[in-house]
């Protein structure tokens, strides 16, 4: 039975890895898979999904008014059978989104595995995820560690002088150089101003 997935977890877990490396395993056994990544996610590429080890592939473009059910009809119509399909950047897609994403699973019949973020650097649900964990059949933790040693959850964005930031937009694309994943009690301190922020790169999970 197909299912809606849900790998959630801060930056620089290595959730893009995972997902290339789930397509990666669908496609050697001969079945045909479809990524999609939203279209204000630019750094890699124009349709280009990345991960930081060098790993990338195709992704199909989607903006949050897009009928994620209809595209995948369409691509379907276009090249035949499709058995699985991923999501990257997760977090950005709409309540309506993910719904479509459910159909997909319900009334296709195809596997989708979400890839995505649960909080911002508020430490508040993007609306993406918060649909996914209400209606995603399996939730996964892609787990990544804090410098503080504790397991990170929570993401803190920095300005150009790595001073952590407590408002602005939800959704402002960066990588290392913007966003630092911690744990939750780093997480209070920053805000408080009383911790500190590391830069480094981060331990990838083993």
């Amino acid at each position: 039975m197909s299912k809606l997935y849900f790998y959630y977890s801060a930056m620089n877990a290595g959730k893009t890895t995972t997902l290339l490396q789930s397509a990666y395993n669908y496609h050697e056994r001969g079945m045909r898979t479809r990524i999609l990544t939203p279209k204000l996610d630019n750094r890699s590429g124009e349709g280009v999904v990345a991960s930081r080890i060098g790993l990338k592939a195709e992704g199909l473009r989607f903006e949050r008014d897009d009928d994620l059910l209809a595209l995948i009809d369409a691509d379907i119509g276009a090249h035949g059978k499709l058995d699985c399909v991923l999501v990257d950047e997760a977090q950005f897609l709409s309540k309506a989104q993910v719904w479509q994403l459910t159909d997909v699973v319900d009334l296709r019949g195809i596997p989708v595995l979400a890839y995505g973020l649960r909080t911002d650097f508020r430490g508040e649900l993007f609306e993406g995820s918060q649909y996914l964990l209400a209606w995603a059949d399996h939730l996964d933790e892609i787990k990544t560690i804090c410098h503080s040693g504790r397991k990170a959850t929570m993401v803190v964005r920095v300005d150009e002088h790595g001073r952590a930031l407590t408002d602005g937009p939800q959704v402002e694309i960066g990588g290392n150089e913007r966003y630092v994943s911690v744990s939750r009690a780093e997480f209070k301190k920053i805000v408080a101003g009383e911790g500190r922020i590391e830069l480094q790169q981060p331990v990838l999970p083993l």
